[in-house]
């Protein structure tokens, strides 16, 4: 009894130091909430935070409850995921590319809602290979406490995370008053999204 209990701390803390690493490390969401951070503000950027945490906690229950043996069975289904994942984002680059000076965005630029923030997930490369391998590793059985174990960690990892990106958006957002800081930081930032895209893939 005391070893099943030792393998399930450990299996818990592993958990959590892969919730940890793959939710703070840089990938879409982080980088676009640091865009929006920095354009939007805090208050305007909530609705698309609360988005990606939600959205990819729940994400993990339904994949993890039967959609992942969907995929298995349909393999052709990942090449529809990438291609459509991959040109959603590329397009969302080239929105951060173009937004405008903080004081200027809200004139004529809109941060992400809660629904586009969750709808996001679904075809976010990284979310997906966080997601899938979460469960493949956490949860072989495909068990309800074991998936909603994972999302639980994620849930919380997330909000952390995607709080933390937020924050160092919003940190620079006097910088940005520069032209020319402001156009280095946005195709920075959008060279940067492109790259998480490869890597996930």
């Amino acid at each position: 009894m005391n070893y099943i209990a030792h393998m399930g701390t450990q299996t818990i803390l592993a958990l959590l130091a892969f919730g940890v690493v793959s939710s703070f490390t840089p990938g879409p969401n982080n980088l676009m909430l640091m865009a929006s951070g920095a354009n939007f503000g805090l208050r305007r950027t909530m609705p698309h935070l609360w988005g990606v945490v939600i959205g990819f906690s729940g994400m993990i229950v339904i994949v993890g409850l039967g959609l992942f043996g969907l995929f298995h069975a349909w393999p052709a289904s990942f090449t529809v995921l990438k291609v459509g994942s991959t040109a959603y984002t590329l397009y969302l680059a080239w929105r951060i590319a173009r937004a405008e000076a903080p004081h200027e965005a809200g004139k004529r630029t809109r941060p992400m809602t809660f629904l586009q923030g969750a709808a996001f997930q679904w075809i976010n490369p990284k979310a997906w290979t966080m997601g899938l391998s979460a469960i493949t590793l956490y949860a072989p059985d495909a068990s309800l406490p074991s998936i909603l174990r994972i999302a639980g960690v994620f849930g919380a990892m997330g909000l952390a995370s995607a709080t933390t990106w937020a924050l160092m958006g919003i940190s620079i957002r006097g910088w940005l008053s520069s032209r020319a800081r402001l156009l280095l930081y946005n195709y920075s930032m959008a060279a940067l999204l492109v790259g998480s895209i490869g890597l996930a893939l």
